[in-house]
């Protein structure tokens, strides 16, 4: 059974991202208003009404804001760890989530939805418990990784071998620290170690990807304010063909977007 992927929104300004596999319908975050996201599922040839379920990566608001009104609205489950719980409770729109849809996981330990298995694995960003996620059915692999401060082991590890994987390259450190419109503790976060992981990280984390199999790689999260599709894209392509990986080639290499809808994936 293929595993169908399409990131609805991805970027500093909201993420959700959507998953059809093993019988089960998912939204990965729902950091948009509940219409945005209805919206785009649709165009993507998604039903809300057959949804089975939210999974929360964080509490961030870019991606949350969505998931109270969504839940209500279809009566979903929410999926998310303890602590990101406590942390989302006083957000908006998130009190009045039916008790019966509260579901909680711990990062690292496998669970099923369906057939579906999900392997929510932990992510160093300044939040109280993030996760990315590793969805798995048929043999095939799905990772989602964004909101990475920095590379590390334990992350690398949970994508290895992804069939399909969505990469965090959030900004270019340039653009960053000369932005007259962040502060300078603002740039501070997001360069430092439990905040985004830059386009030239994301390069040199996809050099050591290509090893254990990684072969088609979306770019998300990019930021806004300090950088660009385009600037991403090339970074990465440059990186990996400064290491004998030719993009296209024996990486595929795409994009998700802050503003509209991205491609529609299938693997398996």
């Amino acid at each position: 059974m293929p595993i169908a992927f399409c990131p609805l929104r991805s970027g500093s300004s909201g993420n959700s991202l959507f998953v059809s596999a093993g019988g089960a319908n998912l939204l990965l975050d729902a950091g948009l208003s509940g219409k945005t996201v209805e919206e785009a599922l649709r165009a993507a040839g998604g039903d809300p009404s057959q949804l089975c379920g939210i999974l929360v990566s964080h509490e961030h608001s870019d991606h949350i804001k969505g998931v109270g009104v969504l839940s209500r609205r279809y009566d979903l489950p929410v999926y998310a760890t303890e602590k990101t719980w406590l942390a989302m409770e006083s957000k908006p729109g998130m009190q009045n989530i039916a008790l019966k849809n509260r579901r909680v996981f711990s990062a690292n330990e496998s669970f099923y939805i369906h057939d579906l298995a999900v392997t929510p694995f932990s992510i160093p960003h300044d939040a109280a418990d993030p996760v990315g996620f590793a969805l798995e059915t048929g043999g095939r692999k799905l990772c989602v990784a964004t909101d990475l401060g920095h590379i590390a082991k334990g992350w690398m590890e949970a994508v290895s071998g992804a069939d399909l994987l969505l990469l965090e390259a959030n900004h270019d450190p340039e653009m960053l620290f000369t932005s007259e419109r962040y502060t300078s503790a603002l740039k501070s976060r997001i360069y430092g170690s439990r905040g985004h992981l830059s386009n030239d990280d994301c390069g040199k984390a996809l050099v050591r990807l290509a090893e254990t199999g990684v072969r088609n790689v979306i770019l998300g999260h990019l930021s806004q304010e300090t950088n660009n599709p385009e600037l991403a894209f090339d970074t990465v392509c440059r990186t990996l063909s400064d290491n004998g990986i030719k993009p296209q080639a024996d990486m595929r290499v795409d994009l998700a977007w802050r503003d509209h809808l991205g491609g529609y994936y299938e693997i398996g």
